[in-house]
């Protein structure tokens, strides 16, 4: 009996390779992203249409000089830029601008602070306070600025107020010398509770151990406020004064109401003045001329400090 070997291999059939899984086009990162452009889309379309779009057109209106009235919009080129340098008002509207930002910054966020130091005693009455001291936030600018010059009059409230007192007050809105700072002071009211809400928040989360220490090491009320609580609260300081620069700049209503930029130009800050040029002058072309010196100043500014913050700000997270 013979046996006959079958050679490896014979007769069996080879494995077909498998073919390469594709992959979907919808994988789960793919998804995320969609999520995440259609979240961020209505953010977009927003700035494109209320920022990015208006600020083209503003450039646009610069190099043309749009007349309403009669209809006509011709290209000037560098005209307006040219009208800006040579405008003889201008150095004194700048210079109130500059009056009124400077004394808005040091009197609202020296009295926003002093506010939230003594509202951080947690004594008595304090939450009605600081509800007495917000709510002219929530209040309607115009109305806050009308009855402040009825106060204001020659024959107002503060005036009567004064002469009980044997004291003849001045004309408040109408001398040169008081109605910048009576504006100011106004402002200053109307928005002093929103930064002592922001210092008062930062306040309370300083830990309290860190004062027990220095009082141990025998550091006084005073040193501890400079050494320790103005460093601590630094990033609030910075962040309320971004916000109160950029307002101060873009004041408007105020202005309009209590004084109308006067007496004389002694309160036409850059704000009014681009309006009195724009939509009282129909100098549209250099109205937007004004308006992007209005920009590039309040640009230039928040850069300046926020550059600055490495100097002045100690405790950033």
């Amino acid at each position: 009996m013979s046996m006959t070997s079958t050679p490896m291999g014979v007769g069996r059939a080879e494995p077909r390779p498998t073919p390469p899984r594709r992959r979907p086009f919808w994988t789960s990162r793919r998804r995320d992203h969609l999520a995440g452009y259609l979240f961020i889309t209505p953010q977009l379309l927003g700035t494109a249409a209320f920022v990015v779009i208006p600020l083209v057109l503003v450039v646009w209106y610069s190099l043309h000089e749009w007349n309403v009235l009669a209809g006509t919009f011709t290209y000037v080129g560098g005209e307006n830029y040219q009208a800006l340098l040579d405008d003889p008002k201008l150095p004194g509207v700048l210079r109130a601008s500059a009056v009124f930002s400077a004394g808005l910054v040091v009197f609202n966020l020296s009295l926003a602070l002093l506010l939230a130091v003594l509202l951080n005693q947690r004594l008595r009455g304090t939450i009605v306070f600081r509800t007495l001291f917000f709510s002219p936030v929530v209040v309607s600018l115009v109305a806050w600025t009308i009855v402040w010059g009825f106060l204001l009059q020659d024959n107002g409230g503060i005036n009567a107020m004064l002469q009980l007192i044997g004291i003849d007050g001045p004309n408040w809105l109408r001398g040169e010398g008081t109605a910048m700072w009576s504006v100011i002071m106004v402002q200053v009211f109307k928005n002093v509770g929103l930064n002592m809400v922001l210092f008062l928040a930062a306040l309370q989360g300083v830990p309290n151990e860190i004062y027990e220490a220095a009082e141990v090491d025998g550091a006084g009320r005073w040193r501890q406020f400079w050494r320790l609580t103005v460093p601590l609260i630094s990033p609030t300081i910075l962040l309320t004064s971004i916000i109160t620069v950029i307002g101060s700049l873009q004041v408007f209503a105020q202005i309009a109401v209590l004084t109308q930029g006067g007496p004389g130009t002694a309160t036409t800050v850059l704000v009014y003045y681009f309006y009195q040029q724009a939509f009282q002058f129909h100098h549209f072309g250099y109205g937007a001329t004004l308006s992007l010196l209005l920009f590039a100043i309040v640009g230039a500014l928040t850069i300046l400090q926020w550059r600055m913050r490495r100097r002045w700000v100690f405790h950033e997270s």
